[in-house]
């Protein structure tokens, strides 16, 4: 668990998350913030998170995005939510930088614990495997 609440993603490597996925990672009790790099050509095959919402915000590069039946490409400013559940998928062609909000925390996606996880009053109580 991580000694201070403060943190810097500055000169940090990101964490190989999938192929072609780069992660930085912080979770605290109840959510997950995430910086995440795509490298051009990346496909993340159709999925669901049975336990946690998603939440994006596109920094740089675009995307493409189906969330359930609904599809649509995505650029810098434009935000999405996938609600616990729901089936989507993901294919930048150039690359893209993007911020994900989890909650609850999926473990899977925590790097190292060590360094990423803050923990209050919950102990991680509420932190699901994926």
């Amino acid at each position: 668990m991580a000694d201070s609440p403060f943190e810097t993603f500055d000169g940090r490597e990101p964490h190989p998350l999938f192929p072609g996925v780069g992660l930085k990672a912080v979770a605290g009790d109840q959510v997950f913030l995430g910086h995440v790099t795509y490298a051009a050509g990346t496909t993340v095959a159709r999925h669901s998170h049975e336990h946690t919402e998603q939440v994006m915000l596109v920094l740089d590069g675009s995307l493409t995005m189906t969330i359930g039946e609904a599809t649509q490409e995505m650029r810098a400013g434009d935000v999405c939510v996938v609600n616990r559940g729901v089936e989507h998928e993901l294919h930048s062609a150039d690359g893209v930088t993007f911020i994900e909000a989890l909650g609850p925390v999926p473990l899977d996606h925590i790097p190292d614990p060590q360094r990423d996880l803050v923990l209050g009053d919950l102990g991680g109580s509420t932190h699901v495997p994926r």
